[in-house]
């Protein structure tokens, strides 16, 4: 892990379907509150909290209070170090199509 304050990682923060929903919300508007965030799944406040606070951990979300109201916004800097993992394997998969196209054009 990159980020020196990240608790959890985030390849495991973002593994789970529900969590990747979450940063997908956030990542088209500014910042919102747990209960708009709750009506876009089949589970309660509680649940959704649990997925936020992993998220939160691995240093993907961002919260603060406005009055009673917690509002959550998208930190997309820790996604980064998936970018950098998978541009490798681009990298690999693309030199090896290069060489297929190649052999195949030989043939």
């Amino acid at each position: 892990m990159n980020e020196k304050n990240q608790e959890r990682d985030v390849y495991e923060a973002i593994a789970d379907p529900t969590r990747r929903k979450l940063l997908q919300l956030l990542a088209d508007v500014e910042e919102l509150p747990l209960n708009e965030l709750t009506v876009h799944f089949e589970m309660g406040r509680t649940a959704v909290s649990k997925h936020l606070a992993i998220l939160k951990d691995a240093g993907l979300v961002i919260s603060r209070k406005v009055g009673r109201e917690t509002r959550f916004r998208l930190n997309a800097a820790p996604l980064r170090e998936i970018e950098d993992w998978v541009s490798f394997y681009k990298k690999f998969w693309n030199e090896r199509i290069y060489l297929l196209n190649n052999l195949l054009e030989e043939e």
